[in-house]
């Protein structure tokens, strides 16, 4: 049995790794309790942007963390400071927590995102690859920020353990975010010149290779991601939808007259997501972390358009 402390409990991956952790000793943490909390596992109250992980931390004594807080899609009237507290900021406040009270292992969930999204990404990214996530987007900025935090500390605190997940687009029943919702528009929107290949990975199997992470699993950097990738075109034909391929400076000029008046919630800078994004190769997760995952880019993608109906 390993006690285990989990942050971001209550979102998606969260409820989905709380049921993987039976037999173990387990805290959820987050703002709010999960729907459904286990009977065995134990909930406290933690806003990771304060004191709250030194205090809680220190009360519970895990033996292993695991850090999800994070935000993919702000809640409507935040900014990007606020992400930047839960993702930055609150990442550094469980981090140092962590050290203080002699945590074994933590496990953190990155992004592919932490990649960048460039022209010059390589086909496949594989781990050893630079992370150069864009200061335009928010979130790869500070997946990128988080890592370079992470590996400071790593040569800093050699013993404290550390897992960290660079996760593809998670993909399950009941998904719905900003990505999601870009695959129920009634037309795929796409920048000519450019399929952008999506890689999905199942929320069961994130959920499993948190498990495997928390408990009995190599420490290392892993991309997390099923195997093959959808391109726009592989998108819409599995959705029986057409495709919008715009030039790139049409989208760029659209959207920046768009989001001002309130038409989009996208931006100018939301070009290069479509153009670029970072393909992940699962080759070590698979073979040196010893986790495949059960389903593919495509059969997640297919098991969550089966569940939305899109």
């Amino acid at each position: 049995m390993t006690r285990i402390l989990i942050t971001g409990a209550g979102g998606m991956v969260g409820r989905a790794l709380l049921a993987e952790l039976a037999g173990h000793e387990v805290v959820a943490t987050d703002i709010a309790p999960p729907d459904e909390l286990p009977e065995d596992v134990d909930f406290e109250r933690m806003d990771v942007t304060g004191d709250d992980p030194a205090r809680i931390i220190a009360a519970v004594r895990p033996e292993v963390i695991v850090h999800l807080a994070s935000i993919v899609t702000p809640p409507k009237g935040t900014g990007r400071e606020f992400a930047y507290g839960v993702d930055v900021t609150g990442t550094r406040n469980v981090l140092q927590a962590a050290v203080q009270n002699g945590v074994r292992r933590l496990v953190v969930t990155s992004s592919g995102a932490a990649y960048g999204y460039h022209a010059d990404n390589p086909e496949w990214l594989r781990e050893s690859d630079p992370l150069r996530g864009n200061p335009e987007f928010a979130y790869a900025d500070h997946k990128r920020q988080v890592e370079e935090m992470l590996a400071v500390a790593r040569q800093a605190h050699p013993q404290l353990e550390q897992v960290v997940l660079r996760v593809g687009t998670v993909l399950g029943a009941g998904t719905e975010n900003q990505i999601t919702a870009l695959f129920r528009k009634p037309r795929l929107l796409a920048v000519q010149g450019s399929e952008s290949p999506f890689v999905f990975i199942w929320t069961q199997d994130l959920a499993r290779i948190l498990r495997r992470a928390a408990t009995d699993g190599p420490a290392g950097i892993y991309n997390v991601a099923g195997d093959g990738a959808l391109g726009v075109s592989d998108l819409a034909e599995m959705l029986g939808k057409p495709v919008l391929r715009l030039p790139a400076w049409v989208l760029k000029a659209a959207l920046g007259i768009a989001k001002p008046l309130g038409l989009s919630q996208y931006g100018p800078e939301q070009v290069r997501f479509l153009q670029y994004r970072p393909v992940l190769n699962n080759t070590a997760l698979k073979q040196e972390f010893g986790y495949t995952p059960e389903k593919t880019s495509a059969e997640v993608f297919a098991l969550w358009r089966d569940w939305a109906g899109a």
